[in-house]
């Protein structure tokens, strides 16, 4: 890794797929979409692809985009892994 390089290689790449891997689809959504673990996994997947862009150096701002967005995602993982959300319903069924 080069002094330049804030990340090792590939750590972005790995993130990104490890994100699609636990991201629920659409053939999924209805059997995985109260599971708490899941839902708190898919959220912090989402939150260290953020952390990780490429544009959001690690002595960048606090109040980056990103940092942002990655915060949000942590809470909603945390919210999740507590209990603290649920399904909030299938907007297709009039929810």
């Amino acid at each position: 890794m080069s002094t330049l390089q804030q990340w090792p290689e590939a750590s972005r790449a790995s993130a990104e797929s490890l994100h699609r891997l636990l991201t629920i689809d659409n053939r999924n959504w209805h059997a995985q979409k109260s599971q708490p673990q899941r839902r708190g996994a898919e959220q912090l997947a989402a939150a260290l692809v953020q952390l990780l862009d490429p544009s959001n150096p690690p002595n960048a701002p606090l109040s980056t985009q990103q940092r942002q967005d990655a915060i949000a995602l942590l809470e909603s993982a945390l919210g999740w892994l507590r209990g603290e959300l649920k399904d909030p319903g299938c907007p297709s069924h009039g929810h």
